[in-house]
């Protein structure tokens, strides 16, 4: 059960950030806007969780500096 919960939100995380690419591609929302980085970060966790549980490394660490760029940018429009 606990593999399937995994591989589930590892699952989100590579749709919320495939989802979060088109929707600045085509403009629909600004880098700006607060949901484009929590579908970055949360969907960042979720590869993280799932990479790191499969000991995939490379994708995991690729992940933790995609969730830190996202959140030094929510800091910045805070400011």
């Amino acid at each position: 059960m606990k593999t399937k919960i995994i591989e589930i939100y590892e699952w989100y995380g590579v749709i919320a950030i495939v989802i979060a690419y088109a929707l600045i591609s085509f403009s629909v929302l600004q880098t700006t806007n607060i949901w484009y980085q929590f579908l970055n970060i949360s969907g960042a966790l979720g590869i993280v969780i799932g990479s790191f549980y499969k000991k995939d490394y490379q994708s995991g660490v690729l992940n933790i500096v995609w969730i830190i760029i996202a959140i030094i940018a929510i800091a910045r429009m805070m400011y």
